[in-house]
């Protein structure tokens, strides 16, 4: 199979879809791999690294997306690239197609075959493709929600972890998963008084097994959560829901009821947000401020981070990839149930529920487009 790997052009979007030693294990398969020049060089990869595992370097975006059978991305091609996408062309990215009718009528109208990695689900529903951009996103939450508490982003000047005989700060985590958990146990370190609140019991079991004495859990509803975030100095929004729009727990009203200077980092952003007033910023201008609450709404957090990130995903998308190329995507979606769960546009039809659901569009099951 011809691979196709371009730069990735969102703004402040470093990381690189496959690393050379990806590249090297895909042509020893006997697959083509056309890297564009200059695509690893924000996750520290150069051109002649992947020469050397015997890829080959495209000279422009145009020619790595003419010449590939499947194209391997980071980030869902943004609106320049469209053009680009051809009729029955595999694409494996994160898509998020729910937050984004544009981008979904896009893609339908290519008439590609569109597999997005946060809808891979394993049998236990642990999304292994979105698992590792969440456990860095949730990090990422406390570090960017800690700096913008600083007064000099107009935050209300709250240490996190506070000094001796002054109280720490108070964190707040909507959600206990992947973020949640990776927020939490960041925030914890930090010394940080955290409340984790989340629907499941069962969860909540677990993270107070698991979490330090500094960490309460709470069972998420709305009076629980209206009390929480009016003593809260940061919140970090962590819902999700599979391939589809996160609820918005947090209203505009709900914003009076917070400190000002509060920061809300909402981690589901590109899922929509769980926060009403949330908006996808860019790291070159995270923040703005509503109401007197800064809010931090960077789509791609872990873009920040390139060289950690890009590893962490590569090792869990690589498997899935070598698959694809090596049975091609229809054979590889029968074999493979959490494979075939990231279907969500095939050649004009949308085959992921929560998708059709988003927009109120027909809905044809992955199971059929595999028959």
């Amino acid at each position: 199979m011809k691979i196709g790997v371009p730069k990735e052009i969102k703004t402040n979007e470093n990381r690189v879809a496959l690393v050379p030693a990806g590249a090297e294990a895909l042509v020893s398969a006997g697959h083509r791999v056309e890297v564009e020049t200059g695509a690893g060089l924000g996750s520290g990869f150069s051109d002649d690294q992947y020469l050397e595992v015997g890829a080959t370097i495209g000279r422009d975006a145009d020619a790595v997306w003419r010449n590939a059978e499947m194209i391997m991305k980071v980030k869902e091609p943004i609106a320049v690239e469209w053009p680009r996408i051809r009729r029955d062309q595999l694409l494996f990215t994160y898509f998020h197609f729910a937050a984004d009718r544009a981008l979904t009528d896009a893609h339908l109208a290519s008439g590609a075959v569109c597999i997005a990695y946060e809808t891979v689900e394993l049998p236990t529903r642990e999304l292994p493709l979105l698992t590792p951009m969440s456990e860095v996103a949730g990090r990422m939450a406390v570090h960017e929600g800690a700096k913008y508490l600083e007064k000099l982003f107009g935050g209300r000047g709250v240490l996190l972890g506070g000094v001796p005989g002054v109280p720490p700060g108070k964190v707040v985590i909507i959600g206990g998963g992947v973020v949640g958990i990776n927020a939490a146990k960041m925030a914890a370190g930090l010394g940080a008084k955290v409340t984790i609140l989340d629907l499941s019991l069962e969860r909540l079991r677990y993270l107070s097994d698991v979490m330090p004495a500094n960490v309460t859990m709470i069972y998420s509803n709305r009076h629980n959560l209206l009390e929480q975030i009016g003593t809260a100095d940061l919140v970090i929004g962590g819902v999700l829901v599979p391939g589809a729009k996160a609820p918005k727990l947090i209203r505009r009203d709900d914003l009076k009821r917070m400190r000002p200077g509060a920061v809300i980092v909402d981690v589901a952003v590109d899922q929509g947000g769980c926060v009403e007033t949330i908006k996808p910023t860019t790291h070159e201008n995270p923040t703005y401020t509503i109401d007197g609450i800064i809010h931090y709404g960077v789509a791609n957090m872990p873009g920040a981070v390139p060289y950690t990130s890009t590893l962490a995903l590569t090792n869990a998308t690589f498997p899935y990839a070598m698959k694809l190329a090596n049975l091609g995507w229809q054979d590889a979606c029968r074999r493979d149930g959490a494979l075939r769960k990231g279907l969500n546009v095939v050649r004009g039809q949308v085959t992921y529920p929560g998708v059709a659901e988003a927009f109120d569009l027909p809905l044809v099951p992955a199971d059929n487009v595999l028959a």
